[in-house]
């Protein structure tokens, strides 16, 4: 069954997070993963949640998904994310019928 990482996203380091933006996709697919939202529009529906910026991630698994967040990989790549601005993450497991 699927898994999600989505995390809300506010940039201060605009350069920075370039940066971080070139090396997530080969890291991501690496390991089967890929993007399924990547900024764009949102639409406030409820409770006065104005993200800046929203990024969900699909993996074939939960498993999967944390081995790639944890990894020593993308260790030094979240670390650039992290310093380039604020954010919050969660992992989700996908609907399961």
């Amino acid at each position: 069954m699927a898994a999600y990482i989505i995390a809300e996203i506010e940039t201060t380091d605009e350069a920075l997070m370039a940066e971080y933006r070139k090396h997530t996709p080969g890291l991501i697919g690496k390991v089967g993963g890929k993007f399924i939202v990547r900024g764009g529009k949102t639409r406030t529906l409820e409770g006065g949640w104005t993200p800046a910026r929203i990024v969900v991630l699909e993996f074939p698994d939960y498993a999967t998904a944390e081995r790639f967040y944890d990894s020593e990989e993308y260790k030094p790549v979240l670390a650039m994310r992290l310093k380039a601005g604020k954010s919050k993450a969660i992992l989700v497991d996908g609907h399961n019928g």
